[in-house]
């Protein structure tokens, strides 16, 4: 791989950890969060807390095809930084959710921003030379697996100063990964 694919390989890798970071970081303390909002006992928290993931999980499937066709269309680079601006600005929106109904029009729109790993992975092909795609390729695994291990701990320790203070954390994350990408990141279509 050239020299020139490293920051934009870094990028990726980057990009890929903090969206599942952000998925993590918050799953410690969402129980806690809906139980402030609708003052229900923690069994029903869980509960709501299961279809908020299904919430996301089901706008993930359904727009994933959406945002490749559009990074196919358009770029990979606009949509990756749309798609970090949005979770961002969801992360935010999330933070200050007065009533479960905004945590469930949060949880859908990251669904939606969240396709942005299809577009990560579309990224990597595109940089990647055959001789490197396998490696590459391993790279989004090794996010996972970071960032599900980070995630949750941080979430964790970031809970005890509040049930909103993850959702503070990541938007803050990616709103750094979105400053990052759009002064380094290059275009990988022609």
């Amino acid at each position: 791989m050239n020299s020139s694919k490293t920051p934009a390989l870094s990028f990726i890798f980057i990009t890929l950890l903090i969206d599942i970071i952000g998925l993590g970081i918050i799953i410690p303390v969402t129980p806690k969060l809906i139980q402030e909002l609708t003052s229900c006992s923690i069994s029903e928290a869980s509960t709501y807390g299961g279809w908020l993931m299904f919430s996301y999980a089901i706008m993930q499937f359904l727009f994933s095809p959406v945002i490749g066709g559009l990074s196919d269309r358009y770029g990979r680079r606009p949509v990756l930084l749309l798609s970090l601006f949005g979770f961002g600005l969801d992360y935010l929106f999330l933070a200050f959710a007065p009533t479960i109904a905004w945590l469930f029009l949060g949880r859908l729109l990251a669904g939606i921003f969240g396709a942005s790993i299809t577009t990560a992975t579309a990224y990597i092909a595109d940089i990647s030379t055959p001789e490197k795609r396998a490696q590459n390729f391993g790279i989004v695994g090794m996010a996972f697996g970071i960032g599900f291990i980070i995630g949750p701990v941080l979430g964790g320790m970031l809970g005890q100063f509040g049930s909103r203070v993850p959702f503070l954390a990541a938007a803050g994350l990616t709103f750094l990964n979105w400053l990052y990408g759009f002064f380094i990141l290059p275009e990988s279509l022609p």
